[in-house]
Order: C-alpha cells, then structure tokens, then sequence
C-alpha cells in the first residue's frame, strides 16, 4: 500500500526543503482547487482532495515530518520505522483555519473585529473659467458615515454596554466536528448569534439602531488650486466616513468641471482665442484688441496678414496645477469680409483691384497659373489621341 503512494513533497507541489509557510501556501492553493463543494460529483477532484489532506496532515507536523524524511510512507503503516500505529485519518486535524480564508469560514472575533478602512465619499463642485484658472475657495456639501455621536460607535444605548457572547464565549467562532471519509474533521464558522464579533447587544442605541454608525450631512471649505482644469480630481485625506473598529477614515474625492468661456478654448496649459479683424487692418498692418487672463490689450499684427494666422504669447496661458509654469496664448485672426457696400464704396474697391494687378495676390496668381497650365495639357492630350 505504501508503495502505491505518491510522495507527499510531490503531491504538494514543492521541495523537501519547503519552509512551514510554503507548505501552506501550497496546500491552500490545492485544498481550494480540489475542494469537494467546488467540484460536486467529481470523484477524481475528490480523490486528489484526500491526497492533497493527507500529505499535508503529515508535513505540517514536525515530528511526523521527521518521519516521513527518514523512513517514506512505511513510517505510517503498522510496524513500520517508528510510526507507532499511523496517524488514523488525520486524528483531530483541524482545517477551519485553512478553509477560513477561502470558505468564508473561521476568523473568530478578531477577523470580525479587524481595522476597516472608511468608505471613500465623492462630491462634484461647478466652477466658472476664471475660478478655475486662477483658484478660489468652494464650500462643498456631501455626505459621509460617522460614528454615532449618542453611543460612541458602541451600538449600545446610553448606560447600557456589549455584552460577550454567551454561544460562542466570546470567541466570535464556533466549532463544529464532523465525521468524513478523512476520518473526524473539525471546522469553524463564525457564530450566528454576535456575527462573528464575540459580543452582542441586548439594547440597541436608538440613533443609529445599534449600528453605531449614522449618515451625516457635511460641509467643507475647500482650497481650489489654480489651474485645475475640467474633468480633474481633488482627493482631501481622511474626510471620506469613518472606519470602524479603529481603522482609518475614508478620502473626499471632488469631481471638478468647468464651464466654457466666452472667448478662450483651452487644452492643456494653453489658451485658443479666435479674433476678428478688418480687411484694412489685415492689408495695412495695425494694433489690435485681443482678450487675456489679465484682461484687455493692445497687440500688433503686421501688414499683409492672412486670415487663420495665428500669434502665440508665451507665458500668458494657464499655470499648471502643479508645476505652476504657464503656457501659452494663441491667437488666430480672421479677415472679416465687409457687407452692405455702398455704390462709391464699391467704385473705390474696383479702382483698387485694378491698381494691384496680380503682383499684390501671388498666391491667387500662382493658381491661376496652375489651372490655365492644367486645362491646356489636357486639350494637347485630346488633341492627339
């Protein structure tokens, strides 16, 4: 019969040199992939769940660990190197603290009890261009979870106090023993009648019901950094609702969005502003009104701009939230084509058509060049077909 066994280093997957937390590690991952509820009816994970159980049985245990190195499986059999009898399915061999971590079982008061870090709360705020680029202070309004001010985050009613758990002792867990193929198994669970704390409450706190939490209404004064820009977070540490059980508070994350300005389009750090100018001023150069961050101000193009030609200003874009070095202004003009012509005024811009010839519109010249050229290639080419 001990020949027909695998060995149990094999079985478990590691080395003869395996540390104590290596061996559970391994045997966890394979307890959990053989387990019979994660595999009902199949005989073949079973068999694999016994070999798994029975290996570690023996080299979680020191001693019989020693024996198993020495003398094989022939020190588990009787009269065999020192085995004294086997180890009778197992013994007592408790697996509640291994199934534990992956059947939800066990734990005891001090899982239930553990530090739990607070649920982080979000809030969004509305800011106008201007705020957003230059900073400004906003009182945010959110809600959050806080231990109840009547009991102190007890759940017990003012004069009143937890009591320890008569079921379980106080222990949180009960154990339960059951007969299986591997012999007497014992496992445990967290007790039904405190939910696994170890402690009940006979009177309740009327505020928050026992709990010892309530949902409050909070209002903030936040900081808005310059330059924070539409669709970006603010997370302020610790002013999310409460931990329990001593564990830290939540964040408050703000959502930020930013409503569009009349003028600027912005990307990044810089600005976009489209501007409009005369036809005159676009032929004879000029000194133009163009907007700022900081407000109005004179710019000069020079003659014989181009409507879609654009200008950058360097610095004179939005600080960045966090460098705080700004970017840059762009700005593109376009010609705006006068309407409603009176009759001399149109005398007057036929006249000056005339005078300019196509020396003063190289690019109109050069296109019409490129067509004349094109539609006589293509009458040479019928031509001679």
């Amino acid at each position: 019969m001990a020949d027909s066994k695998r060995d149990y280093y094999e079985v478990l997957g590691v080395s003869k040199t395996a540390s104590e937390d290596e061996l559970k590690k391994a045997y966890r991952t394979l307890a959990k992939k053989y387990h019979p509820d994660m595999n009902p009816g199949d005989k073949d994970a079973e068999q694999h769940f016994k070999e798994v159980n029975e290996a570690y049985a023996v080299l979680s245990d020191k001693e019989k660990r020693a024996q198993y190195d020495r003398f094989g499986h022939d020190a588990f059999t009787q009269g065999g190197g020192g085995a004294g009898g086997g180890f009778g399915g197992f013994g007592g061999f408790d697996f509640g603290d291994i199934f534990s971590s992956f059947f939800g079982g066990g734990g005891g008061a001090s899982r239930a009890n553990a530090p739990v870090e607070g649920d982080d709360e979000v809030a969004r705020i509305v800011l106008s261009f201007e705020e957003a680029v230059f900073g400004c202070k906003k009182e945010v309004t959110y809600n959050r979870v806080e231990a109840c001010g009547d009991c102190g985050g007890s759940g017990a009613e003012k004069g009143t106090r937890a009591e320890t758990c008569t079921r379980c002792g106080g222990r949180g867990t009960v154990t339960l023993q059951q007969r299986t193929a591997l012999g007497m198994m014992q496992t445990s669970r967290p007790c039904d009648a405190c939910r696994g704390r170890g402690k009940v409450i006979s009177t309740p706190c009327h505020n928050c019901r026992g709990s010892g939490y309530v949902k409050l209404t909070k209002k903030l004064d936040v900081t808005i950094p310059a330059g924070i820009d539409n669709g970006q977070r603010i997370v302020l540490r610790g002013q999310g609702s409460a931990g329990r059980n001593g564990g830290p508070n939540g964040d408050l994350i703000i959502e930020v969005r930013v409503r569009p300005h009349a003028f600027f389009e912005r990307d990044g750090d810089n600005l976009y502003c489209e501007v409009p100018i005369t036809f005159v001023e676009a032929a004879l150069g000029a000194d133009i009104e163009i907007p700022t961050l900081e407000g109005k101000e004179s710019y000069h193009i020079p003659d014989g701009t181009q409507t879609g030609t654009s200008f950058t200003l360097r610095g004179r874009g939005v600080a960045n939230v966090n460098t705080k070095r700004k970017g840059n202004l762009i700005i593109t003009v376009n010609v705006e084509v006068p309407k409603n012509l009176t009759a001399e005024q149109k005398r007057i811009l036929g006249e000056f058509a005339k005078s300019c010839g196509d020396q003063n519109n190289t690019k109109r010249a050069g296109f019409l060049k490129k067509l004349i050229d094109r539609c006589r290639n293509a009458a040479n080419g019928s031509s001679n077909q």
